[in-house]
C-alpha cells in the first residue's frame, strides 16, 4: 500500500482525527525534520512498553508505584477517586489537591455491561488504612453519579468522610476537558455525599 495512504488511514483512527486532519498531518509529517518524525516514531513505538498500572492508585505510568504515590510530601488521609489516568493530570493542574489518587478505569454502565467487579473498586478498598476523607471525582454524568452514589454506599459504613465535586464543572463535561479554575472550585466546594 502507498505508504502516504497508510499513514492517513492510521492517523484516521485516532479519536478526534478525521480524515482531512489526518492528511493534514501527514503532509506535515512528511515536510518535518527527519530528527523530529524519528523521535516520534520511537515514541509512539515504546509508549505500550513504557508504561505499567501502578499497584497502589492503579494509574497508567512509567512505575509502579508512581511518582504520586512516592511522593511523601502528599497528605495520606485523603484520596481523591478518579474515573480515568487523565482526571488524575487534570486534578494535578489545578494545583490545590496535595492528596492521594485512586484510578478506577471507568465508571458503572450496566447498559454495557460494567458493574463494581470491572471496576478498580477492591484495591481502593484494601487501601484505606489512615485515610479519613475520599473525594470522589467521577465525571457529573449518569454513569459518574451512579457510580460516586455507589462508592458512598460502601464506604460510609466504613467511617470515612465521603465527599463529591462540587458542580463548579458543567453537566456533561468530562474532567480531563475542565479548566484550571473550574476544577480548582469544584475541589473547594466539595460536598458530603
Amino acid at each position: 500500500m502507498d505508504p502516504i495512504r497508510r499513514c492517513v488511514q492510521q492517523l484516521a483512527r485516532l479519536p478526534g482525527i478525521g480524515e482531512k486532519t489526518a492528511w493534514r498531518l501527514t503532509w506535515w509529517l512528511l515536510r518535518a525534520d527527519d530528527e523530529l518524525v524519528t523521535e516520534l516514531s520511537e515514541a509512539i513505538g515504546g509508549l505500550k512498553e513504557g508504561v505499567v498500572e501502578c499497584g497502589t492508585c492503579c494509574t497508567i505510568a512509567s512505575s509502579s508505584p508512581c511518582s504520586t504515590c512516592s511522593d511523601t510530601r502528599r497528605d495520606p488521609a485523603l484520596i481523591c477517586v478518579v474515573e480515568r489516568p487523565q482526571d488524575v493530570v487534570a486534578i494535578e493542574g489545578s494545583g490545590d489537591f496535595r492528596g492521594f489518587f485512586h484510578v478506577l478505569h471507568g465508571s458503572l454502565s450496566p447498559l454495557d455491561g460494567i458493574g463494581p467487579d470491572q471496576l478498580r473498586i477492591r484495591p481502593l478498598l484494601a487501601r484505606l488504612d489512615g485515610v479519613q476523607e475520599v473525594i470522589l471525582a467521577t465525571d457529573p454524568d449518569v454513569e459518574g453519579d451512579a457510580t460516586a452514589l455507589y462508592l458512598a454506599r460502601v464506604l460510609k459504613p466504613l467511617g470515612l468522610k465521603v465527599s463529591r465535586l462540587a458542580y463548579g464543572i458543567s453537566v456533561g463535561t468530562e474532567i480531563e476537558y475542565a479548566d484550571r479554575v473550574s476544577l480548582m472550585r469544584a475541589l473547594e466546594n466539595r460536598r458530603p455525599l
